[in-house]
């Protein structure tokens, strides 16, 4: 709906590189629009400094850009966005008359991860807006898919200011809405406190510690990937020192020759997915039952 209602066909949203891969998809397929990606890598991304990166792709795209859209907390890292790379983002957007949409999806996803470089969770809304940006271009998404494992509900929110926006998906929901009983089930799981409080709890906890188990894998077996995590449910890992050697075949196919490998091992990674400005890196998610999750890190 943001796509439609934002932008038209062939005009771009801009996004930090790495990021979610199926986005291209979620806004392209029926809205026509395009992600344009902003040349970052996952370190820049989270640092004011990003901003040069944006400003860079705004200039050089080619493309009527309408909005940028962030991942916080982030996928494919899973880190947390700081505030003051938030402000500058928001300040960015406004100058430019651009909308802002942050995905906040993975909101309860955030948990202990033993990291003291972890950044907490800092949502836009929590901003002073008013002294950043006009509320009125600032959006957030929200849904049931990834905190509460009910990505079957097919459920999400949209939070905006913006009058104009709600009016315009308001329409498009009398043909599209949610199914009266993912509503009907939706609201009863958000009206029950006691439950929530107690699910996300749990939650956090056993995410905290498949993250602690996988990473000290991959430290003993000199893995290296993003620090800092401390939100959703995978690491971002680099197994460039393990593709196929260089002049071989084309740099996108050493990544699809690793990831069969590891196919034909019982363990999927998905090759390119998250736009990695350097290839070789891929989402792994830790979100098993400790006994597959230890069976696969072992293989």
């Amino acid at each position: 709906m943001l796509g439609y209602n934002l932008a038209e066909p062939e005009d771009g949203i801009l996004v930090s590189r790495p990021v979610y891969g199926r986005f291209e998809l979620d806004y392209g397929v029926e809205s026509g629009v395009r992600m344009v990606y902003a040349d970052t890598t996952a370190e820049e991304a989270f640092s004011p400094a990003c901003v040069e990166n944006y400003e860079r792709a705004l200039k050089e795209c080619g493309k009527e850009i309408r909005a940028v859209l962030l991942v916080n907390p982030h996928n494919p890292v899973g880190r947390c966005y700081p505030v003051e790379t938030l402000k500058a983002i928001a300040r960015f957007c406004n100058k430019h008359r651009l909308h802002l949409i942050s995905d906040e999806v993975y909101a309860s996803c955030v948990f202990d991860s033993g990291d003291s470089t972890a950044v907490p969770f800092t949502s836009i809304l929590s901003l002073d807006l008013a002294e950043l940006i006009d509320p009125n271009l600032v959006h957030v998404l929200y849904g049931f898919s990834k905190d509460f494992a009910s990505g079957g509900l097919h459920l999400g929110f949209l939070v905006t200011q913006n009058e104009q926006l709600r009016q315009a998906c308001k329409a498009i929901l009398r043909l599209h809405g949610a199914s009266q009983a993912a509503v009907t089930i939706g609201t009863a799981i958000l009206e029950d406190q006691a439950f929530v409080s107690s699910f996300t709890a749990e939650a956090r906890k056993r995410l905290a510690s498949a993250y602690r188990l996988t990473t000290s894998v991959l430290d003993k077996e000199g893995i290296n990937y993003v620090k800092g995590g401390n939100a959703g449910f995978f690491v971002y890992i680099d197994l460039s020192p393990y593709l196929p050697p260089d002049g071989t075949i084309t740099p996108r196919n050493r990544e699809f020759a690793l990831a069969q490998r590891l196919v034909d091992a019982g363990v999927f990674l998905h090759p390119g997915e998250e736009h990695s400005r350097s290839i070789g890196w891929f989402r792994l998610v830790f979100s098993q039952e400790e006994d597959t999750l230890k069976e696969g890190l072992n293989r």
